[in-house]
């Protein structure tokens, strides 16, 4: 019995070290923490960016009756705010020009458009949701007309509207987003929630991130990991049902590559070309043939030759949250032929793993106790030749000023369970690497996303494509879809 109990212990775990963070280039600009970073250093891109966007400026779409708190929610992000929750992680916002350095304006008059205040309202005839799609459309044109007048626009979506807004077969917020990428133009969704929403600060401090990015800003990028070699890049891959999932005969690959410090290029919407033989399992796990996972590939790493002079990575890590089929292995290697190092690595979500944090006791019974704190994060357990436990969510002291910091405040976290398909090396590596791109989704000021941006943001797509399945399968950038 004892034998036994020894021989189903799991190996001792490892800590990896916190991630950092690459701010305004130049030696020693790293920090652990983003927003701290942001106040320190300022962004990635502050030497550039005010060169070509000296002033960033805000058009607005939404009902007549809140345009003038839309201008104020704007106007807000002027202003410095004192954190009043998550005070230990939030710092105190400064301001949008002192963090930017760069104008946050109103656009001209002209750029702002009005929609009436109920629904019944919208010009035009058919269901509500078809109203609200022709106003969202006609908007979008209408401001295409003056793209010079705007870098971003507001879109407000108020709760009233609700019913019309989120269906079951009508998301105005996907449906938004697969509008804007036809026009190019970025969009900035919010509900009556901004209007009210109590911590200053933080809605601050997520709000002026986002439309940094949005305009074409870097606040962030991933300092370099020793233990990674040198020219990796990675391409996150999720799946989409075109249309009704019920009748659906084909699979959407959305790709996206990004480099070694956590950059992303472009998303790649790839519509398969061959169909699928078992429709209720491709609902279940969606996968592509070798000849379209072969294709989608070509096509992700052509993007990553355009951005590199042509040269290509040394090694290319692949993330889904789903295993890799044999014949999705085939074809990424057809595809890759030419790079020396692949990686295919599946980053599972649904773990049901968990761990408890003890603390030595100091007496002789019980010796050990439970902390008041999960897992740190960054916690790696190894339980096979090809698989790991990373907890992504844990403690994270190193970015408190009172010690200790768990970001989801309540719960046990649950570990990513990460398995390797393909490739070779320590799987430390593989799980240093998946930690860091947690760190990359600039749509918000959390220290991290529970999963990778090599993930994140191709499920975005992905989710879009779904509610929007006349979207064309070509190659976005990624901030319009933010």
């Amino acid at each position: 019995m004892a034998g036994a109990a020894a021989a189903s212990k799991l190996p001792t775990f490892s800590l990896l070290d916190e991630p950092n963070l690459l701010f305004a280039p130049g030696d020693g600009q790293l920090e652990v923490h983003p927003l701290r970073g942001l106040m320190k250093y300022g962004p990635f891109s502050k030497g550039t960016f005010a060169g070509f966007t000296p002033k960033i400026r805000i058009a607005t779409v939404g009902p007549n009756g809140t345009f003038k708190t839309r201008g104020a929610l704007m106007a807000s992000l002027l202003n410095q705010y004192d954190a009043s929750e998550r005070t230990e992680y939030v710092p105190r916002y400064p301001g949008f020009n002192a963090l930017f350095q760069v104008d946050l304006v109103s656009a001209p008059a002209d750029a702002h458009i009005k929609w009436p205040d109920s629904i019944g309202q919208l010009p035009g005839s058919g269901s509500p949701e078809e109203r609200v799609f022709a106003a969202m459309e006609n908007a979008l044109a209408r401001l295409d007309s003056m793209r010079d007048h705007f870098d971003v626009v507001l879109v407000h979506f108020p709760d009233s509207w609700s019913a019309a807004t989120r269906t079951r077969f009508f998301d105005a917020h996907d449906a938004l987003k697969a509008l804007g990428a036809k026009y190019n133009i970025p969009t900035q969704v919010i509900n009556d929630r901004a209007f009210t929403f109590r911590y200053k600060a933080s809605l601050a401090w997520r709000l002026a991130i986002a439309l940094y990015v949005k305009a074409g800003g870097v606040p962030w990028k991933l300092a370099r990991l020793k233990s990674v070699p040198d020219d990796t890049a990675y391409i996150g891959l999720a799946y989409a049902l075109r249309g009704d999932p019920t009748n659906a005969h084909y699979v959407t690959c959305c790709s996206q590559v990004f480099d070694m410090d956590g950059g992303g290029m472009q998303f790649v919407a790839f519509e398969a070309r061959d169909p699928v033989a078992d429709v209720k399992e491709a609902r279940r796990n969606p996968f592509l043939s070798r000849s379209d996972m072969r294709a989608v590939l070509a096509r992700s790493l052509e993007l990553y030759q355009r951005r590199n002079a042509g040269l290509l990575p040394k090694r290319l890590v692949i993330h889904k949250t789903t295993a890799f089929k044999g014949e999705e292995l085939d074809g990424a290697f057809d595809a890759l032929a030419a790079i020396p190092e692949v990686e295919c690595i599946e980053v599972g979500t649904h773990s049901t793993w968990r761990g408890v944090w003890l603390l030595d006791s100091k007496r002789e019974a019980p010796k050990s106790i439970p902390s008041n704190y999960p897992v740190p994060r960054g916690t790696v357990v190894v339980r096979s030749g090809t698989s790991v436990l990373l907890w992504a969510a844990g403690n994270a002291p190193s970015v408190s000023t009172k010690g200790d910091f768990y970001q989801g405040g309540k719960s046990i976290p649950k570990p990513l369970q990460l398995t390797r398909h393909a490739g070779r090396g320590p799987l430390e590596t593989v799980a240093h690497e998946v930690l860091a791109l947690t760190k990359m989704d600039w749509n918000n000021d959390a220290l991290y996303d529970p999963v990778p941006v090599s993930i994140r943001y191709s499920q975005r797509l992905a989710r879009t494509i779904a509610n929007a399945p006349d979207l064309p399968g070509k190659i976005y950038p990624y901030r319009l879809f933010m």
